[in-house]
């Protein structure tokens, strides 16, 4: 009988683990780090005989293990092959077909990182209850992951849900890390926040919180902001507006039940919510007005959690 299921979130300096009973009960979770040298060609072998490992050790039986889910920082193929991972020096490696081998015929499914996060907060986090969920990762940049009916939306090259490189300025004459201008992500994440605090605190000099900040960044903008300081208002007005109008084109595509907001900005809570409500009900189609907002409560674990339903699907 089937009890159990590994996730694991490959990152470009760990690795992430964890033992799930099928229910979605999290038993153990454990990091390796993960070794790219020569090629990453350690990294699934490693990561093997961490699994097996910890089957010796609480005595689980292949026959139990329902599969392993993995997540990938870059785009998968439906097969479980990835054409190009750079930050784990792969190429054309099929991580589902390798691992089964290496887990002696385990079924192993694989997805990108940021999708099986938002997964695993439509399955046990902030999106819990819903099946249509789109996930927005607020971090050094923006990332996406699009649910429907309970699935990954992936698309034909593995590319959907990278909500962070839609184009929301065709004036930018500032590249994006990914070469073109006017990314979204050049606005919304954290080093687009303190971006946009930079620019405007160069501006006409108006008294501020921000004045007095050893360093200018996401945290120190919002601390400001709930204090109702006029610049940092005026900032993350700003912010919100771009995402918000962001968001309000998303739902017209895929017309999510929820938007859940993760990453290190959302650590400012819900007056992040609200800022960005205000400007997404202002200008979103009239039958995704309604949509829900809430924060991702699941934090680093979103992956691990995603991986293991990717096995249940």
């Amino acid at each position: 009988m089937k009890k159990y299921g590994f996730g694991v979130d490959i990152g470009g300096t760990t690795c992430k683990i964890g033992l799930f009973e099928i229910t979605g009960q999290l038993l153990e979770k454990w990091e390796i780090p993960t070794d790219t040298q020569e090629a990453g060609k350690n990294i699934l072998p490693n990561i093997a005989s961490s699994l097996q490992k910890k089957m010796e050790e609480r005595n689980i039986e292949k026959e139990e293990i329902e599969g392993i889910g993995v997540g990938l920082p870059g785009p998968v193929c439906a097969d479980g092959s990835v054409p190009v991972c750079v930050n784990l020096g792969w190429k054309n490696m099929h991580v589902a077909k390798e691992m089964e081998t290496l887990m002696k015929g385990i079924m192993v499914k694989a997805g990108n990182d940021a999708n099986v996060a938002a997964l695993g907060e439509m399955w046990q986090g902030g999106g819990k209850g819903c099946k249509q969920v789109v996930m927005v990762t607020l971090g050094t940049g923006v990332g996406g992951g699009i649910i429907m009916d309970e699935k990954i939306v992936a698309g034909a090259n593995g590319a959907g849900g990278e909500i962070g490189h839609m184009t929301v300025n065709s004036h930018e004459t500032i590249s994006c890390n990914c070469g073109r201008k006017g990314c979204l992500e050049q606005y919304a994440s954290a080093t687009g926040i303190t971006r946009l605090a930079k620019e405007r605190l160069a501006q006409e000099h108006k008294e501020s919180l921000l004045d007095k900040a050893e360093e200018i960044s996401a945290k120190t903008v919002f601390d400001a902001y709930k204090e109702q300081d006029k610049v940092a208002e005026e900032i993350v007005e700003k912010f919100a507006r771009i995402l918000g109008r962001a968001l309000s084109n998303i739902a017209c595509v895929v017309d999510p039940e929820v938007f859940v907001i993760g990453g290190g900005v959302s650590k400012a809570g819900e007056v992040l919510l609200e800022a960005i409500e205000k400007h997404y009900r202002k200008v979103a189609f009239s039958s995704c007005k309604d949509t829900k907002f809430a924060l991702a409560s699941l934090g680093n674990d979103a992956g691990i959690y995603g991986c293991m339903k990717l096995v249940l699907e």
